[in-house]
């Protein structure tokens, strides 16, 4: 059995940070990937994705962008090339092509057993990422058999889909692009829409995740929220990037074409039951929205930016565009023959067999600390700052996971002596 002080499941940002952070600590570790490095990237997004975090805010420990658009959004190949560049920098142990069987307690820490040979080691950190299975409500079941259905992760490009009209359920970043795309490709296009965060892209001249980083919002730590499982379970954000740095939203959608309805509630043969929550959910959005730009507002004038960015811009509502929206749609009278499930995603840890798993599957952790000492979690969603699950945020993180597993080594090894 192969030994290692820490394991690192995942080659993903969050795993190769981790092993960025342990390097320069001087701790043997290895990463295991079920793949190649960044394989979800690679092979579990669709072909026109891009980030929708600038090239800027793409840093990671000891790396960041460096080429000739920072304000640009990478695409798929640029995404897993920069972080290809990332783990050759400091020449990162990742064992790709190794899948995780099961990780289970032993008489010395962890036994991590693979389809290519067993691990034991006293840490284990679980950096498979936030966004791992993609979730698909039961309704779905419900659905004639002759309509195609297809998750985020198996979408690659419109003409993958059969012909006719599709339905896009889901209206965060994933969904609103995907409808985009759909409809440019020449089809009938209805989206679904819940609860969602309206952004715009730019705001007085700066990209608005400038002024998030500026004024320290995705800093946001666990103890300066007010309940942190409402914070990790609000909308994602309605963000795309595109390289005119165009908003896209459900007003744009609208605008163009789209069929814009509010959220399904149910399946009945070939007839879908759409709330009419419409309205409310927009007016829900617009106020988020108002309160951010205004204080954003408040901010230029108390950092003295007023003049090194534009003026303040009008805000304009979007619900009132979407108050004759149906509550129901016939599948056949509209030529629906796809959905595409933009319904978000679940975690999945089939192979852990020790007990930090609570009634819904999710890892228990307190900033990536679980009850089982030394396993631990990194790159989820709001873990231990707003910004946990991004590229940018994941650094942050893993430099405090790694002084963690440094301290449990150093008093392993003090108290053997």
């Amino acid at each position: 059995m192969l030994r290692t002080d820490t394991l690192i499941i995942g080659g993903g940002q969050a795993g190769l940070a981790m092993s960025r952070c342990l390097s320069d600590r001087g701790i043997d570790h290895v990463v295991v990937e079920r793949g190649r490095i960044a394989e979800r990237w690679r092979s579990e997004r669709w072909d026109s994705l891009r980030l929708l975090t600038p090239n800027w805010q793409s840093r990671l420990p000891g790396f960041r962008y460096e080429g000739p658009d920072p304000d640009g959004f990478m695409t798929m190949p640029e995404v897993t090339g920069y972080l290809e560049r990332y783990a050759r920098s400091f020449d990162a142990p990742v064992i790709t092509g190794t899948t995780v069987l099961a990780v289970a307690r032993g008489s010395k820490g962890f036994v991590v057993t693979t389809d290519r040979g067993a691990w034991c080691s006293p840490n284990v950190v679980v950096a498979t990422g936030h966004c791992d299975v993609p979730y698909v409500p039961g309704m779905a079941d419900q659905l004639p058999t002759d309509i195609v259905q297809i998750t985020l992760s198996d979408y690659r490009r419109p003409s993958q889909l059969p012909g006719g009209s599709v339905l896009v359920v889901g209206a965060s970043a994933s969904g609103i692009q995907l409808a985009d795309e759909l409809y440019s490709s020449g089809r009938a296009v209805t989206i679904a829409v819940g609860r969602h965060t309206r952004l715009p892209r730019r705001y007085r001249g700066k990209d608005i995740l400038w002024w998030f980083d500026t004024m320290g919002l995705f800093d946001a730590s666990l103890d300066e929220v007010f309940d942190v499982q409402v914070s990790r379970h609000q909308p994602s954000l309605q963000l795309v990037g595109r390289p005119d740095h165009a908003t896209l939203d459900l007003l744009a959608l609208k605008r163009r074409g789209v069929e814009v309805v509010g959220r399904l509630t149910g399946i009945h043969g070939t007839t879908l039951s759409l709330s009419d929550d419409l309205v409310a959910t927009t007016v829900a959005a617009d106020v988020k929205l108002a309160s951010l730009l205004a204080r954003i507002d408040e901010f230029v004038v108390r950092a003295g930016l007023s003049g090194e960015v534009s003026a303040a811009e009008s805000f304009a509502p979007a619900w009132p565009e979407f108050t004759d929206a149906p509550t129901g749609v016939d599948l056949r009278a509209a030529g629906i023959a796809t959905v595409v499930w933009a319904t978000g995603f679940r975690r999945a840890y089939p192979w852990l067999k020790v007990p930090v798993l609570d009634e819904r599957g999710e890892i228990r952790q307190r900033g990536g600390i679980t009850s089982e000492p030394g396993l631990y979690a990194l790159g989820l969603q709001f873990m231990r700052r707003r910004k946990s699950a991004f590229i940018d945020g994941v650094g942050d993180d893993a430099r405090e996971l790694a002084e963690q597993v440094y301290r449990r080594l150093h008093q392993g090894r003090r108290v053997v002596a």
